[in-house]
Order: C-alpha cells, then structure tokens, then sequence
C-alpha cells in the first residue's frame, strides 16, 4: 500500500488525531514553570492532566454508544468544538480552581476524539491495510507528540499560559469534518438490549482483555513516569529550561515514528505478538536505564527505547481492537479501551508519586520497570489474527 495522500477522509483522520495528543503533549514542558507561577507543588501539578483525562473514563463508553448508534460525525463534530473553546479559555485566567474546570470540560471533548480516530480508521480499513494505516496513524501521532511539545516549549519562553492557546484550532477542523469527512455510519436493527449484551461479551472475551490490559500498561507508562516525571526530572534534577524538555519529546516521538511507519514491513517478519513483546522488552529496558545518566542529553538513549516501544505497541493494539468487532458495535469496544486508557492516564501520576514519597525521582523509573515486564507477559498470549479479523 502506498501513502494514500489523496484520501480525504485519511487527512481529515490524521488532522484529528493530532488533537488526540495536543492537551496533554503541548503543555508537557511548561507543568513545572505553570507549578511555580500558579504556587502549586510539584505533588500536584500532574492535576492538570488528571483533570484533563478523569472525564473520559466515564463518558468514553456513552460517546461509543452514541457513536454506533447515531453516527461518527454527530459525535465528533461537537467534542472538537468544546475541546477548542474549553482549552483556549485555560489561557484567559490565573486561577488554578478556574484552570481545573476548563480542563475538565476540555477533557470531555477529548474523550470522543480519542475514540473516535481509530474508530473510524476500523470503519474504512481492513486486514494488513488497517494495520498500514494504524501505523501511519502512529507516526501522525508522533509527529504530535514531537511537535507539540517543541512548540510548547517554544511558547513557553513567553509564558506558561501560551501553549494553552493551541486548542483553538479545532474549530476550523471541526468545520471541515462538518463539510468533508465521508465515513459510513452503521446501520443496525438491534434492539439497546441485544447490543448490549452482545456488545458485553466481546469486551468481556479473553482475547479482549488481553489486549485492554495491555493498553492499561502502555498508558500507565506514558503518562506515569514519562509524561509526569521525566520533566520533573529534568527540571529538579538538570535544570533545563522548557524548550529543552520539549526536545527531549520529541527524540521520542521521532522513534515512535519510526517504528509505527515500519509496521507493514515488520507484520511480514514476524507476527503482531511478538512485536508486542517487544514493546514489553523496550518499556522495562527504558525505565531501567532512566536514573542512569549523569548528563541530560543522555537520557535521549532511554527515551529512544520508550518510543520503540511505543511504536510498536499502540497502533498494533489497535488494529488488534477494532478487528474484534463489527461496524455496529466498534465504537462501544474502542470506547472500553478508551476508558481503559482514560483509567491509566488517571491513575498513573498520583499512583507514581507513591515511590516518589519513599525514595526520589529515580524510584520511579524503578517501579515502572515492572509495568513493561507485565505486558511481556501479556503479549506471550495476544490474540491471532483469526480471532481479529473484522
């Protein structure tokens, strides 16, 4: 398959799922200037991302359901608009309180959007295609998360308000998805009840599950001791300025990037599962290796090895996900893996700040070694192709 440039309903896709990263990735560098300038301790700055994800644990499975039952469109176009008014607002004000609601309200915009992009990719894309564009869909996403927390670091220079100006750039997107995206919509005759419990015993399936526990272990990960602690990390421990935090991201993201584009290559080499242990490998590698360095340009070697990881395992899984289900209940199954997501982002800055309280920064890393061995162990039984062949 070659890069399909003149799909505009695969732009569109990838415009929105930059959107996908950019309330968290755009305002990475500037948590510990925003800690200091708002008067909030380090133990809670990782509140301006909680706030921003809690939401979604709760309304990804509504926004599923709405999504199948009354169309993609009618779900999306909306988030977009409240994810752009809600996040740009976070820039109009110094209260902390005030901040907390509008990422809150910016959150339950985001929750559609980021079940939707893979969604709709599982709408328009089957077998080793889907996985092509799962990865080219991963390597959009890296270019988010490199970009993004570049350009908010950038931006940062000027003040800590300014990269939360950005999300007012879904509304000219949500304008476009209004006029241009062309997705089908499904089309089922099922009564609530039926699809929901046949909904339930796909997502209750072992082969469901073992894909659900392993996007709680790349998030946890992500989220947890990456996109928290390693700017706490770099700013108490090397003191660099935001701009460079941003860097750092994006040498990220650029192996991210790397390894998503490949998959298509990679899926003729070796199967799905055995990527997934790989992933595994990378993620217990890189957190291991992230208290070594004495240099912070050093801690580019294990942020590399966390981007492999992150390549190969996300658009994987979702592949993996969207083919467990037909058209008329994928967005309910995206949606429990949303909400599965949402419960990791959540949960994983407070939880890691239990070894923080015990040890230092680097206890962290330490405890996060173990998330990747578990997913290891996970991807030694991920489901064959046959049982996800929608």
């Amino acid at each position: 398959m070659t890069f399909p440039v003149k799909d505009k309903n695969l732009l569109l896709l990838f415009c929105i799922t930059l959107f996908v990263v950019m309330g968290v990735s755009s305002i990475l560098p500037v948590l510990p200037s925003a800690g200091r300038s708002l008067h909030i301790p380090m133990a809670k700055i990782g509140l301006l991302l909680t706030t921003f994800t809690l939401p979604g644990i709760f309304l990804t499975p509504f926004a599923g359901i709405l999504a199948d039952r009354y169309g993609r469109k009618a779900v999306l176009i909306p988030a977009l608009v409240l994810f752009g008014i809600a996040g740009f607002s976070c820039s109009l004000t110094t209260n902390y309180t005030v901040i907390l609601i509008l990422r809150a309200l910016q959150g339950i915009g985001a929750a559609p959007i980021s079940l939707l992009y893979t969604t709709i990719t599982g709408d328009l894309y089957s077998g080793t295609e889907r996985l092509k564009v799962m990865g080219y869909n991963a390597s959009v996403l890296s270019i988010g998360t490199a970009v993004f927390p570049f350009v908010g670091g950038l931006l940062g220079e000027l003040g800590w308000q300014y990269p939360f100006m950005l999300p007012i750039l879904a509304l000219p997107l949500a304008v476009m998805c209004a006029l241009h995206l062309d997705v089908p919509n499904p089309k089922s005759r099922e009564t609530m009840s039926s699809y929901f419990k046949n909904t339930a015993q796909i997502v209750t399936s072992k082969s469901a599950l073992i894909l659900f526990g392993m996007t709680l272990c790349t998030f946890m990960i992500l989220y947890g001791p990456i996109i928290t602690y390693v700017p706490i990390l770099s700013d108490t421990v090397f003191h660099v300025s935001p701009s460079y935090i941003g860097f750092l991201f994006g040498i990220s993201s650029l192996f991210t990037g790397v390894a998503a584009s490949q998959l298509g290559r990679l899926r003729s080499k070796m199967s799905v599962g055995t990527m997934l242990c790989f992933a595994g490998i990378f993620f217990s590698g890189a957190m291991l290796l992230m208290p070594v360095p004495d240099n912070f340009w050093l801690l580019a070697i294990p942020v590399s090895l966390f981007g492999l990881g992150q390549g190969l395992s996300f658009p994987n899984l979702a592949a993996k996900l969207t083919g467990i289900a037909t058209m008329e209940k994928r967005g309910a199954v995206m949606a429990v893996n949303g909400s599965v997501l949402r419960i990791a982002q959540t949960i994983s800055p407070p939880l890691f700040s239990i070894p923080l309280l015990f040890g230092d920064v680097h206890a962290v890393f330490y405890a996060a070694s173990l998330i990747g061995v578990f997913m290891f162990l996970l991807a030694l039984n991920c489901p064959s192709d046959e049982q996800t062949k929608n």
